[in-house]
């Protein structure tokens, strides 16, 4: 598939590049690396996200080109859909997306099921990240710092760190050239977990007020408020983090944050240690994402999810 990707990107001009809502590290560090590569090649790009640049990737090279409108798409011979399990992920364009001619999509999601006829997805990759880098390599004579430092971006913040099971030996690999193709290691580091708005410091105290541990210790659950986010001025986004906080807990296998939004539903994070699956989990409510770290969302008021949360992981628990 790389094969025919890389013709399709030799045989054509123009390209569209999006990813899902809800945007992390992964997706735009994928996103802005890929926009690099094209125009390093003498292609036009464009980076289309349905929801807003989070504060902690501002820093990313190539930030401030991304759109969030769309005109018309016919100027384009080609889109990228990046880092998503399903096409809907996109948000309330996907539809117009998917009718394009060319759709490639680029993931490691296990839950993906290949939705387009040019689907590169390989659920053993740490990241989208690591498995753009391969074909990128194959596109450049050499990987220029702006595509370095948002690979590296992607592939360090998906993988936790790299400190979740998704890390293997090939993730080291990778992270590796792109060190040594001008990413800097502290310095993303410094950017996306060392530069907190105080709010989202504040945010955090009140969110581990509401942590409750089950299951003899075993799962830990904690919720955010849309009044704790008003109380305080922060932004959903302030969140990102949070449940890993509650992993890190002596004893706790399994951690979730559940944060209420204005539709009447709630969006579920999950992760967890060992062999506790969580994308299974996640998967029973419609969501999906990796074994141990997955999300989705739930209909319904906030304590009510929660005991259907609470239900999910204690069936999941060995």
């Amino acid at each position: 598939m790389e094969k025919k990707i890389l013709e399709i990107v030799r045989a054509n001009r123009s390209f569209l590049i999006t990813s899902h809502v809800r945007l992390d590290g992964d997706a735009l560090g994928s996103e802005l690396a890929l926009y690099h590569a094209l125009r390093r090649s003498g292609k036009t790009a464009l980076v289309y996200n349905e929801d807003s640049m989070p504060e902690a990737y501002r820093f990313l090279p190539g930030a401030d080109v991304i759109v969030h409108t769309l005109d018309s798409l016919e100027r384009f011979d080609a889109v990228f859909v990046l880092d998503c399990s399903e096409l809907d992920r996109v948000g309330r364009e996907a539809k117009r997306i998917g009718a394009m001619k060319k759709v490639i999509n680029i993931d490691h999601h296990i839950s993906n099921a290949s939705f387009s006829e040019w689907s590169l997805v390989r659920s053993g990759a740490g990241s989208t990240g690591e498995i753009l880098y391969a074909l990128i390599v194959k596109l450049l004579e050499k990987i220029p710092p702006e595509v370095a430092t948002n690979l590296f971006t992607a592939i360090m913040t998906d993988t936790g760190s790299f400190r979740y099971s998704n890390t293997g030996r090939e993730t080291f690999r990778v992270a590796g050239e792109l060190v040594a193709s001008g990413a800097d290691p502290r310095w993303i580091a410094e950017q996306v977990y060392e530069t907190k708005p105080l709010a989202q410091v504040q945010l955090l105290g009140r969110v581990l007020g509401t942590l409750k541990v089950s299951f003899g210790g075993r799962a830990g659950i904690a919720y955010v408020t849309g009044k704790m986010l008003d109380d305080l001025e922060a932004l959903p986004e302030h969140t990102e983090g949070f449940v890993d906080m509650i992993r890190t807990i002596e004893g706790v296998e399994v951690a979730a944050i559940i944060r209420e939004l204005s539709t009447g539903e709630c969006k579920v994070s999950f992760r967890s240690k060992d062999k506790v699956d969580v994308e299974r989990i996640s998967r029973e409510f419609g969501g999906g994402g990796h074994v141990n770290a997955a999300a989705c969302t739930i209909p319904g008021p906030l304590g009510e999810v929660r005991k259907k949360v609470l239900r999910a992981i204690g069936k999941a628990l060995p």
